[in-house]
């Protein structure tokens, strides 16, 4: 689940498959209308599917040249990026 405020996208629960397809859409949502941080604070769980959607978020940023902050996020995720070699794509904080 995504809740927007100001320029914050919050996630909130899980991240993982089976929700990663309607998190990038939201999260598409929210950075077109404004959104510069994705907070990951409440992400309870994470599987690789989380790196898939918040690439594309880094990337649908990028191509409105905004710059995008991600915060909170889980060591499980870090952990995922620098498997894949990505963590240096992602705007980690």
């Amino acid at each position: 689940m995504i809740e927007v405020a100001g320029d914050r996208l919050k996630v909130k629960g899980a991240m993982v498959i089976a929700s990663a397809a309607e998190l990038r859409e939201a999260g598409e949502s929210a950075l077109v209308n404004g959104a510069s941080v994705v907070d990951l604070t409440d992400v309870a769980e994470a599987d690789s599917s989380a790196v898939a959607v918040l690439l594309a978020w880094t990337r649908i940023a990028a191509e409105k040249g905004q710059a995008l902050a991600i915060v909170g996020v889980p060591q499980s995720v870090r952990s995922l990026a620098a498997l894949y070699g990505v963590a240096e794509l992602l705007p980690l904080s």
